[in-house]
């Protein structure tokens, strides 16, 4: 697919890659890894052809597309979304147009008969062309990709320009999707999208048919997508096959070897030199020095990372709070005309561990304003329980440092005075070392903005936080050291993130926010989503046989898992109603099926049909002589082109009905 041969790529006196030899075979799902600086978004780039490397070579084969999504910086104007996405179809949309204008031209019986001809033989590759790369389902295409990024329907025609920077990522990655490039190349892709866009994006690139080179600070994404991972350390690119979680450990098992046979060299080299000091200058150990000196010369030096201090911090201690902690009682907001949450009531105990989830825009961080207090209610009430001494970290939490502080400083203001000695090792956790700690929070990056903001929130006591995405620009690293942090943390918790191995270790509860309303699972994140698909498959028809079949519930503790939950329920006559209604629905729910098994093969039959008559005319068309006759060549090929069209449209309703969410078509 594509190979490094012999790389080297310096930025001034740092040497990022040397000599580095390195292949992507199709189909490779690939996960670089490294510090940060190690050099993974410079080797991306280089792959794209962006940026020239000082040495060696990229080759790759003939044919090869390349797609890469950088981090951010892209802007999509002039159009529509749908048709800013549809541009990743741009050969088959100029076919189409192509298709349009010879049938126009075909229709002037002023056209010469030798240009006519030409046309209708043009006109006949065009369509086969168009019918060969499905362009009937772009539509369909491209709201399957836009709708998996977390757009709406009524999303698809506005201006692209009136999108967010956020959004304006999520457009250009399904331009990226649905080109569906030979070489997919994605730094950070997960950075501005939601749980569920998450989740959406994992599926369609675990099946996705070509090779993907991907840096993702998101260990769940990680796992779920790649087979192997690629690390970029001590200027070398070294493989591991198997998911990121597979490739710490045998990371440390290597550095830890690593490490041995370089305490045994530098064991080995200091004997040398105490002998060669020893007997210098003595005349009868003379071979035996210079033989010592020969083999000093001759070793290569084991070179070993950097070792990473691994910092562990709990909070500073508070006093518990109440049994009750917040309380919101038929509560309303609205913006203007836009109503975001109305009349919910949420209940919140001392110990809870909440994850509100919910795609974005749908009201998350409204809903943590709320509890916060930092935003009043339109209607309804909100009360806070007894002794609670809360921390709210907002998504904008990082511009409110005094830009004219530094970093320290930053640190030190906020700082109880007994945690104070713990300010350098928590910043060294969170990626600030040496100097770093005077510099200005005026020139701090966005990412290093956030990571201070997190780092200065560890040291205030609480017993109840709230945290709106304290894991954007995070790397895995100091994500790790958050997440032991409130993993200790003995208060209450109520979170929002986009990092699914983040909510997985941490919720308990799970909050949904949408369309105004809020729904609450008591059960990790894992066994919400197993009753989310539970409960959309008993509202709709069930799959047809070929679809995979339905997940397994993570067992509940203490019950058996939900087969044995259902099993108590059958039991008791109290739910007789219940299983009359359940079998009621079972019947409904066979006559769908049974009506649209019976609609998806009669599609087929018609689509057979329709397929054999567009063959034999195509025969027709092809035989010797065919245009002679111009009149009788113009009827058939008008027949060929609705037949075309007619199998386009009865594909998209086949396509429909696999999906048991479409309504099946009369």
């Amino acid at each position: 697919m594509i190979q490094l041969s012999g790389l080297t790529k310096r930025f001034g006196d740092r040497i990022l890659l040397d000599n580095v030899t390195w292949q992507v075979d199709d189909g490779d799902r690939v996960g670089l890894a490294g510090p940060n600086g190690a050099g993974k978004t410079t080797l991306l780039r280089i792959l794209a052809g962006l940026d020239e490397a000082d040495a060696g070579n990229v080759i790759k084969p003939a044919g090869l597309t390349v797609g890469y999504l950088p981090q951010d910086g892209l802007e999509h104007s002039g159009r529509t979304l749908k048709d800013e996405a549809s541009l990743a179809f741009g050969a088959l949309l100029e076919a189409r147009a192509e298709i349009d204008r010879i049938e126009h031209d075909l229709a002037d019986p002023s056209l010469p008969d030798g240009e006519h001809e030409s046309l209708l033989v043009k006109y006949h590759d065009l369509t086969e062309l168009f019918q060969r790369e499905e362009g009937h389902s772009i539509d369909l295409r491209v709201t399957q990709v836009l709708e998996g990024l977390g757009f709406s329907k009524a999303d698809f025609d506005k201006p692209a320009e009136t999108f967010s920077g956020g959004w304006q990522m999520r457009i250009a990655l399904a331009k990226l999707l649905l080109g569906r490039p030979t070489l997919l190349l994605l730094d950070e892709p997960t950075n501005h999208l939601d749980l569920d866009a998450r989740n959406w994006l994992e599926e369609y690139l675990t099946s996705y048919p070509h090779a993907v080179i991907l840096v993702s600070h998101d260990r769940f994404f990680l796992d779920s997508v790649v087979t192997r991972i690629s690390e970029i350390s001590l200027r070398t690119i070294t493989d591991y096959i198997g998911t990121y979680s597979a490739f710490l450990v045998e990371r440390d098992t290597r550095l830890d070897q690593l490490r041995k046979a370089k305490g045994d060299q530098d064991d080995e080299i200091a004997r040398m030199r105490a002998f060669i000091d020893r007997f210098r200058y003595q005349a009868t150990k003379a071979a035996q020095v210079q033989s010592r000196i020969k083999m000093m010369e001759k070793i290569v030096p084991i070179e070993v990372p950097p070792e990473r201090k691994r910092v562990h911090f709990t909070f500073p201690s508070c006093p518990k709070s109440g049994r009750v902690v917040l309380e919101l009682a038929g509560v309303r907001k609205a913006y203007g005309d836009l109503v975001v949450l109305n009349k919910i009531h949420l209940h919140v105990e001392r110990g809870d561990r909440i994850a509100l989830v919910a795609p974005n825009g749908a009201g998350k961080s409204t809903l943590m304003r709320l509890l916060s207090g930092v935003e009043a209610p339109d209607a309804g009430t909100r009360r806070e329980g007894h002794q609670v001494v809360m921390q709210y970290f907002a998504q904008d939490e990082a511009n409110r440092l005094d830009p004219v502080r530094t970093v320290y400083e930053a640190m030190e203001s906020d700082s109880p005075v007994g945690m104070v000695p713990m300010i350098r090792n928590i910043l060294g956790g969170f990626l600030f070392a040496g100097d770093d700690i005077y510099k200005k929070c005026g020139v701090l990056s966005g990412g290093e903005r956030t990571r201070l903001a997190v780092a200065r929130m560890l040291l205030r006591p609480a017993n109840t936080l709230l945290l709106d995405e304290p894991t954007n620009h995070l790397d895995l690293d100091s994500k790790d050291v958050l997440l032991e942090a409130l993993e200790d943390f003995g208060g209450t918790l109520i979170f929002v993130s986009h990092d699914r191995y983040f909510v997985d270790r941490l919720a308990t509860k799970i909050v949904a926010v949408g369309q105004g309303g809020i729904e609450v699972y008591p059960g990790t994140y894992e066994q919400y989503l197993w009753s989310r698909k539970e409960r959309a498959s008993a509202a709709a028809p069930p799959p047809p046989p070929v679809r995979k079949a339905a997940t397994p519930a993570p067992p509940l503790a203490g019950t058996g898992g939900p087969q044995a939950a259902h099993a108590r329920a059958a039991k008791s006559p109290q739910n007789y109603e219940e299983k009359k209604r359940a079998d009621a629905d079972e019947r409904r729910r066979k006559r769908s099926e049974d009506e649209r098994n019976r609609r998806i093969a009669e599609l087929e039959g018609r689509i057979t049909e329709r397929e054999q008559a567009v063959k034999d005319l195509e025969s027709q068309m092809a035989a010797p002589g065919f245009y002679d006759n111009r009149e009788a060549a113009e009827t058939i090929v008008s027949k060929h082109h609705s037949l075309m069209w007619e199998v386009g449209d009865l594909m998209n309703q086949w396509e429909a009905l696999q999906d048991p969410s479409e309504t099946p078509r009369k």
